[in-house]
């Protein structure tokens, strides 16, 4: 268990630093698999198998992400389209 959780403190720092150049999608994207990791991770340790959960979690929780980044931005640019037709 304390492997993943380094595991975890390390990515989220690298994702956190790294993250500054990434689109908004891409950092959706990866906020929702590190979520997705952590109650996965915690949700497979009461179940018995915390690598299982973590890796099904962070695959689920970068779906998702990815799904709302791309629906954001497809809001944002129908806003735009709105605003220039005035």
């Amino acid at each position: 268990m304390n492997k993943i959780v380094s595991l975890l403190i390390v990515l989220a720092l690298v994702v956190t630093l790294g993250g500054c150049t990434m689109s908004e999608t891409g950092q959706r994207t990866v906020s929702g698999s590190m979520m997705g990791a952590a109650a996965g991770g915690i949700i497979g340790a009461i179940a018995g198998n915390a690598g299982m959960g973590a890796a099904i979690g962070a695959g689920v929780g970068a779906t998702g992400g990815f799904l709302f980044g791309k629906h954001k931005e497809s809001e944002r640019a129908a806003y735009e389209r709105g605003r220039r037709a005035r």
